[in-house]
């Protein structure tokens, strides 16, 4: 019997929607170069490849492109299928050994809550390209150990933007967050994610960028709590939390598909 492999759709209630992750258990330790190929074949935004050990999973995440060191959705994904199929017990933690770390979830009814580090960004100078490439003008620029954070005056600039990715990919980091605060009702802050440089022309719903996003717009609106929305074409909802230099992330997902790797 082959390795099964499930497609979730994370940070939404309903299928279709959200961001879609594959996620492959594997019985045994495998190498990069096939993980890759796989994701390549998978073709989402990443696959994470779960692999059992002592004291929880090793998990690692990769986009068609490359391996990454933070993924938010498909890790959401991935606790997800390891309670659905019962590899852990309604009440039991999951517990992911990670290229950034130890990483948690755990159960709230029907969402799943993250432990993420928080990555906090600090002012920054444009660099070349990137706001010729975004075509909208920014309030503020920011960058963390990962992305540039671009905020813009308004909801409405964040929904219609539409970048030449062609250019943005010459913007070197993993990708740009463009936000601002939300006027939609029911959201606090708004943001779209933009990652050609890895493969990603556009990432649905990004759990990890909210570990910038959460703290960001923390400080500015004077609120340990919040609720995001990612503005893509097939948005996303995140409840996010400041605790420490933790940020906790909460989504709900959906499993769409269930294969089988011959």
């Amino acid at each position: 019997m082959g390795l099964t492999i499930y497609q979730v759709d994370a940070f939404t209630e309903k299928p279709f929607s959200g961001n879609p992750a594959a996620v492959c258990l594997l019985t045994g330790p495998e190498d990069d170069q096939w993980m890759q190929q796989l994701a390549q074949e998978m073709n989402l935004s990443e696959t994470a490849f779960l692999l059992w050990q002592k004291n929880g999973f090793s998990l690692r995440w990769f986009t068609p492109a490359v391996e990454v060191d933070l993924c938010g959705h498909a890790t959401l994904a991935s606790a997800h299928v390891l309670w659905e199929q019962e590899y852990l017990n309604p009440d039991e933690q999951a517990r992911f050994h990670t290229r950034s770390g130890l990483l948690t979830a755990d159960r709230h009814g029907d969402w799943i809550e993250l432990d993420f580090p928080a990555k906090p960004e600090e002012p920054a100078d444009a660099p070349p390209h990137l706001i010729e490439a975004l075509g909208i003008p920014a309030t503020y620029i920011g960058k963390n150990v990962f992305d540039y954070l671009v905020e813009v005056e308004s909801e409405e600039i964040v929904r219609n933007m539409k970048p030449d990715l062609v250019l943005l990919a010459q913007v070197t980091a993993r990708g740009v967050m463009v936000t601002s605060r939300a006027s939609s009702p029911g959201f606090d802050f708004v943001s779209r994610f933009f990652a050609p440089q890895v493969g990603i022309n556009e990432d649905p719903v990004t759990g990890s960028a909210h570990c910038c996003l959460a703290p960001y717009w923390s400080k500015r609106l004077h609120k340990n709590e919040m609720v995001a929305f990612q503005a893509s074409p097939r948005g996303g909802v995140l409840r996010v939390r400041i605790d420490g230099d933790r940020v906790k992330i909460a989504g709900q997902a959906v499993t769409v598909m269930r294969g089988e790797l011959l």
